[in-house]
C-alpha cells in the first residue's frame, strides 16, 4: 500500500514551510514546533464533535487555580476547575471561567506593532524578527542598569526566566506590582509575616478546619489571595462533622459578599481592624478567657474603653465576641488586605495575629501555617514589590536614569493613581515595550508590543502562593495559537542568544518547552521515563504531594513590645471634615484585568447586581443629608483627582462611608472596555506606608458633588422592590 500524506503531516510540514519563508536569513529564531507535543490526542485526529479535555492552569490571578479545558474541533470551548488539583479541586471563579474570552478578543493584537508616534495607536505590522531585532539593538545602547522591568503576576516560570535575565545583564532588579496586590495586601501581609515569624512567606489559614473564624476585612469570598481555595475551604467548615458548624465574623465598614455570608457583620469605622483586635486581645488576656506567657504585657497600651469609642463597637460588644473566639477548640482571626491599606498596616497584622498566638493556633489545625518551601529557587514565588519601589522607579524615569522600560503581565497606566505622575513619567523613558496581548493603556503609550500568548496558548508552570502542600501546577497549550503571538519566556530566550555572554549562559535553552523539561525533570522520579514524566505532568495537570506538608510558623519575635493604640489608628488622606472613599472590588473586574471580558462586565455584582457601570454606595441617612437619591450622577472629588459614579443607596455601610468597585473606566482595552463607568482608582493620593512602603489605599476624604442629572443603573434587582425594602425594614 503506498505511504500517504496524512492531514496531521500534512499541517505539520505546511506551518513549518511558512515560518521558514518568514525566518530565514534571520539572527534571532522564534522558529518553534514544540507547541505539536501539548496533545496527548491531537484535535485534527478526533472526530468532528468529538470533545477533548486538557488540564493547565487558570493565570487570571496570582492563585494558580488547575483548570481543565473542553476542546472540540480544534477550538476551546469551555473551561471548569480541574477535580485532580489539590488548591480547587475542581472549582473555579467567574473570572477563570472567563478566560474563554481573553483567547477570542476580537480586539487582540494579531502580531507584533511598532507605534512611531507613541499614543496614538497608529501600529504598524513588524515581523517578529524585526521587532525582536530593534529590541536588541535597544538593550545593547543603553547601560544594563538603565533597563527596567514591570512584571505584573507573574507566573513562576516566566519570573525565574526574567530574574535570570535581568541578573546576567546587570539590570535592576524586576518589580512585581499590580493594584490587585495592593488590595489583596499580600506585599504588606509577607512582610508581616517576615517581622512575625521570622519568614516572608503567605500566611495559610486553615479555615476547613476552624470552629470560629474571625475576619478582619479579608473578603476571601471575593477576591482576597486565593479565593477559590478558601470559598472552599469555607464550605467544609460549614458542613464539618456531625453537623459541626463553623462560625464566622466579619468586621468591615462595608456589607461585602463575605461579610452577608458569615453569621456576624460587624459594621466598624474604616481602619480600625487592628485598633479591634488590639481590644478583643486585652477583654481575653484581663478576663483569663485566654492566656499565653508570650503576650505578657502587650496589651498594656491599649484601653477597651477607647478602642469602642474610635471603632464605634461598643465594648459590651467586644466583650461578648472575645467569649465567643475564647469558647472554642480551634479560633482563627485572619487579616484581610483592608488592615494593611492604612498607615500602621504591620501593627494592625500583628494585632490580628496576636489573636492567633494567644489561642495556641499557631501551626495547629483550623489554625496558621506557613506553605511548603520550594525545594529550588526556579519555583520560587516572585518576590512582589511595594508602591514605594514603584515611586523609585518612577522617579528614575522621570529624571531620565531609564532608557528602556519593558512591561509584562501590568498595567500602570491604568492602575496607579494619577497622583503618582507615572503618565508624565513614561513620557520622558526614550524606548517602551509591552508584552500586552491587548492594547492597554501601557501598551498604547509603547514604542513596541510584543503580544504574548494568552493563557490557553501558552506553556509554564505556578506556585500558587497559598495551598496546604507543595504544588507546582502545570500550563500547556490547549489549541494551536490563533494569532502571530510568541511567548514572553521564548522572546527572552531568544533575546539572551542573541546577546551573548553571561546571558546565553544563564538561560542556555533553545526555547520555552527545552526549559521547562529541564527545569521541572527534578520531580522525575528514579524509574520513570523522561517522556513518560512529561506525558502524566500534562496530562495530571502539574506535580504535587499527595499529603498535606505546610508548616508551623516557627516564633513570634514581635509580641516583645507593647501595642500602641495610637499605631493602630490611621492617618487620614484628606479633609477630615468630608466622608471617606473607600475602595473595594468587584468580584469579577478586580484591579482591571478583566474589564475586555464582556461575560464579566455583564456578570451582576454579587451584593448591588449591577453591571457595565460604576456606581458609587452611599449609606441612606448620608444620602439624605446630602440630598441624593439612587440614580443621581454625582462628581466624586478627592484631593488627588475626580470621577463621576451614579449614586446606589446601600444600608449596608457604615454611617458617613462610600463605596466604590474598582476595575472599570478604562480609555484602551478594547470594545468591552473602553468608555465603561470610571476609574476610582485616579482619585487616591500617592502615599505609602512609612513602615511597609504598601498603597495607603483606605483612607481617603472626598466631596460630592450632584452633576445635575439622573442615570438608571443596569441592575437585575427591582428598583420598587429595593425602594420597599428599605422603608420598611
Amino acid at each position: 500500500m503506498p505511504d500517504r500524506l496524512s492531514r496531521r503531516k500534512f499541517l505539520q510540514v505546511s506551518a513549518l514551510a511558512a515560518t521558514t519563508v518568514v525566518v530565514s536569513g534571520c539572527t534571532i529564531d522564534l522558529q518553534r514546533t514544540e507547541y505539536l507535543e501539548s496533545y496527548l490526542r491531537p484535535p485534527e485526529e478526533g472526530l468532528p464533535g468529538d470533545n477533548l479535555w486538557f488540564a493547565s492552569t487558570c493565570r487570571q490571578c496570582s492563585a494558580g487555580c488547575g483548570i481543565i479545558v473542553r476542546v472540540s474541533n480544534g477550538r476551546a470551548r469551555k473551561i471548569e476547575g480541574n477535580p485532580l488539583h489539590p488548591l480547587n479541586q475542581g472549582k473555579l471563579c467567574a473570572r477563570g471561567q472567563a478566560a474563554l474570552q481573553e483567547l477570542y478578543d476580537p480586539d487582540r493584537l494579531r502580531n507584533a506593532v511598532r507605534q512611531a508616534d507613541r499614543g496614538t495607536r497608529a501600529f504598524q505590522p513588524l515581523y517578529w524578527e524585526d521587532a525582536l531585532a530593534e529590541l536588541s539593538a535597544q538593550l545593547r545602547s543603553v547601560e544594563p542598569g538603565e533597563i527596567a522591568l514591570i512584571l505584573g503576576n507573574p507566573s513562576s516560570h516566566l519570573w525565574n526566566v526574567a530574574t535570570r535575565f535581568a541578573g546576567a545583564l546587570g539590570m535592576r532588579p524586576p518589580l512585581a506590582y499590580t493594584f490587585g496586590d495592593e488590595l489583596t495586601g499580600q506585599q504588606s501581609l509577607l512582610q508581616a509575616s517576615a517581622v512575625l515569624f521570622g519568614e516572608a512567606a503567605q500566611p495559610v489559614f486553615d479555615i476547613a478546619n476552624a470552629d470560629v473564624v474571625f475576619s478582619f476585612g479579608a473578603n476571601f469570598l471575593e477576591t482576597w489571595i486565593s479565593p477559590v481555595y478558601y470559598s472552599r475551604a469555607y464550605g467544609r467548615m460549614r458542613r464539618g462533622p456531625l453537623g459541626k458548624r463553623g462560625y464566622v465574623v466579619q468586621f468591615e465598614p462595608r456589607l461585602s459578599s463575605t461579610a452577608a455570608s458569615a453569621d456576624e457583620w460587624v459594621r466598624i469605622r474604616p481602619g480600625t481592624e487592628g485598633l479591634i483586635a488590639g481590644g478583643l486581645g486585652k477583654i481575653l488576656v484581663e478576663e483569663g478567657l485566654l492566656a499565653a506567657t508570650e503576650l505578657s504585657g502587650f496589651y498594656d497600651g491599649v484601653s477597651v474603653a477607647e478602642v469602642a469609642e474610635a471603632s464605634g463597637v461598643p465594648v459590651e460588644e467586644l466583650e461578648r465576641l472575645a467569649r465567643i473566639f475564647a469558647e472554642v477548640d480551634s479560633p482563627v482571626a485572619i487579616p484581610g488586605g483592608s488592615v494593611t491599606a492604612h498607615t500602621g498596616g504591620i501593627e494592625a497584622a500583628t494585632a490580628v495575629h496576636a489573636l492567633n498566638l494567644l489561642a495556641g493556633q499557631l501551626g495547629q489545625p483550623g489554625g496558621v501555617y506557613l506553605p511548603p518551601v520550594p525545594a529550588d529557587d526556579a519555583f520560587a514565588p516572585p518576590s512582589l514589590s511595594t508602591f514605594a519601589d514603584v515611586q523609585q522607579l518612577i522617579d528614575d524615569m522621570r529624571s531620565g536614569r531609564v532608557k528602556v522600560l519593558l512591561v509584562h503581565g501590568a498595567n500602570p497606566a491604568f492602575e496607579l493613581p494619577a497622583a503618582s505622575g507615572f503618565d508624565s513619567a513614561l513620557a520622558s523613558v526614550p524606548f517602551v515595550v509591552s508584552f500586552s496581548p491587548a492594547v492597554d493603556e501601557t501598551a498604547a503609550r509603547a514604542n513596541l508590543v510584543l503580544p504574548d500568548h494568552t493563557n490557553l496558548e501558552a506553556w509554564g508552570y505556578h506556585v500558587p502562593p497559598v495551598a496546604d502542600r507543595m504544588v507546582v501546577s502545570g500550563q500547556q497549550p490547549v489549541m494551536r495559537p490563533l494569532y502571530d503571538t510568541h511567548s514572553t519566556v521564548d522572546v527572552f530566550l531568544a533575546l539572551a542568544q542573541e546577546l551573548g555572554g553571561a546571558a546565553s549562559e544563564a538561560l542556555p535553552w533553545t526555547n520555552e518547552v527545552d526549559m521547562l523539561e529541564a527545569v521541572l525533570d527534578t520531580f522525575r522520579g528514579q524509574n520513570v521515563t523522561p517522556d513518560a514524566f512529561w506525558a502524566e505532568w500534562r496530562r495530571r495537570g502539574g506535580q504535587w504531594a499527595d499529603a498535606e506538608t505546610w508548616r508551623a510558623p516557627a516564633g513570634s519575635r514581635a509580641f516583645d513590645q507593647p501595642l500602641s493604640a495610637s499605631q493602630l489608628l490611621p492617618r487620614k488622606g484628606g479633609d477630615e471634615a468630608a466622608h471617606p472613599l473607600h475602595l473595594y472590588p468587584s468580584i469579577l473586574l478586580f484591579d482591571g484585568r478583566g474589564a475586555n471580558k464582556s461575560w464579566l462586565q455583564e456578570t451582576p455584582d454579587p451584593m448591588t447586581t449591577v453591571a457595565w457601570q460604576t456606581w458609587i454606595e452611599v449609606e441612606p441617612h448620608t444620602a439624605e443629608e446630602l440630598g441624593l437619591e439612587d440614580g443621581d450622577v454625582v462628581r466624586v472629588i478627592s484631593p488627588a483627582g475626580e470621577v463621576e459614579a451614579i449614586v446606589y443607596l446601600q444600608p449596608g455601610l457604615q454611617e458617613g462611608v462610600l463605596a466604590m468597585p474598582v476595575g472599570r473606566g478604562h480609555e484602551h482595552y478594547g470594545r468591552f472596555a473602553k468608555g465603561y463607568g470610571s476609574n476610582p482608582i485616579q482619585l487616591l493620593a500617592a502615599m505609602a506606608d512609612e513602615d511597609t512602603g504598601g498603597l495607603v489605599w483606605g483612607t481617603m476624604q472626598v466631596r460630592i458633588e450632584p452633576a445635575g442629572r439622573q442615570q438608571a443603573l443596569a441592575r437585575l434587582e427591582s428598583a420598587a422592590g429595593i425602594a420597599y425594602m428599605r422603608e420598611e425594614h
